[in-house]
């Protein structure tokens, strides 16, 4: 049981992190993401001795943590409203440029076609291979590459649009 613990204790510690940043970004809401990694991580602990190989304890978190939030919309019943889903806006009150930067960059990314931007966070804030956001996503890792490609694709696309708009009123 104590080496279980020191186990468990060594995952929360190393990867608490990560998983929370995954989880705000599926869900955009600050309270729903804890509640997310915790339940992740509650599940983690009864499913532990399953986990033989340390080093893919990040994939088996975020797969953990995905079934989790696909678990939320299972149990949950929701409203429908006549509006579109909110898009994810931060309350910027003195930003730097590249806080501003990054807003648009964030709200660029969000607004990316859920089977672009899902491997995309995966790659860019998990830090997961080709490889990994395959096995995860249960996607062929040639799906995976050419997905990435085209979400690299439409984000230039769109810093290229919004410098020739900015071109345009600057001139």
């Amino acid at each position: 049981m104590a080496s279980k613990q020191v186990r468990y204790e060594a995952l929360v510690n190393a990867l608490h992190g990560d998983l929370y940043r995954y989880a705000y970004w599926l869900v955009h809401d600050k309270h729903v993401a804890e509640d997310l990694v915790q339940e992740t991580f509650l599940r983690a602990w009864r499913a532990l001795d399953s986990l033989k190989d340390e080093k893919a304890a990040k994939s088996w978190l975020i797969t953990i943590l995905r079934r989790e939030n696909a678990r939320r919309f299972e149990r949950k019943q929701f409203e429908m409203s006549e509006y579109d889903e909110p898009a994810i806006v931060d309350h910027i009150s003195s930003t730097t440029e590249q806080q501003l930067e990054d807003h648009w960059l964030r709200a660029k990314i969000a607004q990316l076609p859920e089977e672009y931007r899902e491997p995309l966070v995966l790659q860019v804030l998990g830090g997961f291979s080709g490889e990994e956001i395959a096995a995860q996503l249960n996607l062929n890792k040639n799906t995976v590459m050419t997905r990435l490609f085209r979400a690299r694709n439409q984000l230039r696309d769109a810093v290229e649009k919004d410098n020739e708009i900015k071109e345009r009123n600057n001139g």
